[in-house]
């Protein structure tokens, strides 16, 4: 399903490639029938603002965005496990169900990140495809809510991805956004300096109490120490895929 490809890199780390991709993209998005003629065309206006804005501006702004706090985490499992040992086995489980389907990923690249989620969903069938989308729904209804409250056009995004899960969040719309209005923003400096104190401490007695934990590893605040580099998409010739430059990798 094309059009997952375009959101993925919509939903990346701005680059110089997404900017010389934009007439493909652009097209790829005209294409798209999976979803309606506004959610397209709410695309089509976030990724003028990405292109027709200074690069540098729109990667600060990206990294302001996405990488401070968690409550916008593209990181899936950090909204589901935290910072739990569940998390290192959902995350051989999530890498599990990438080998199985011969879908590879860089070393540095972490399974749950969502732009590589759509990128893998991208390359299966649409049934499963949308299976996919719909068994995380709930956490794409609620960074969709948490961007619309920040007035961001990313948002755009995640209201497609529902589009095309075909499935409606359990909770209701409106009860949603009142959660959402009321959650104390975690992307201030005293907000951050306060998580990772707490996560410090934690980590302490986790050391304490097993050190021996294979899984360890995978754990911690991988997303903003981990470059996730997504392979590139030839929109030219479906199916074609190069993998990104170093440089171009998610910071």
């Amino acid at each position: 399903m094309k059009i997952l490809k375009v959101i993925s890199l919509l939903l990346d780390y701005p680059t110089e490639l997404l900017v010389t991709a934009r007439d493909e993209l652009d097209q790829a998005i005209a294409n798209a029938r999976e979803i309606s003629p506004a959610q397209r065309n709410a695309l089509h206006e976030l990724l003028e603002l990405i292109c027709e804005n200074d690069l540098m501006d729109g990667q600060e702004h990206y990294g302001a965005l996405f990488g401070r706090g968690r409550s916008l985490s593209l990181l899936l499992f950090e909204h589901v496990h935290g910072e739990s040992r569940d998390r290192g086995q959902a995350m051989v489980d999530m890498m599990a169900q990438y080998e199985a389907a011969g879908f590879a990923i860089g070393v540095k690249e972490l399974p749950d990140y969502i732009p590589l989620y759509l990128e893998f969903l991208s390359t299966r069938d649409d049934l499963e495809a949308r299976e996919g989308l719909a068994d995380v729904a709930h956490l794409l209804a609620l960074l969709a809510a948490r961007l619309d409250e920040r007035d961001s056009a990313y948002a755009s995004c995640f209201r497609a991805l529902l589009q095309i899960s075909g499935t409606e969040p359990q909770v209701a719309v409106a009860e949603l956004r009142e959660q959402v209005s009321s959650e104390v923003r975690d992307d201030s400096l005293e907000a951050l300096d306060k998580i990772w104190e707490e996560e410090a401490v934690d980590f302490l007695k986790a050391e304490q109490q097993d050190r021996c934990d294979s899984t360890r590893g995978m754990q911690g605040k991988a997303r903003a120490e981990s470059a996730v580099p997504l392979h590139w998409i030839d929109f030219k010739q479906d199916g074609v895929v190069d993998e990104l430059p170093p440089e171009s990798s998610h910071v």
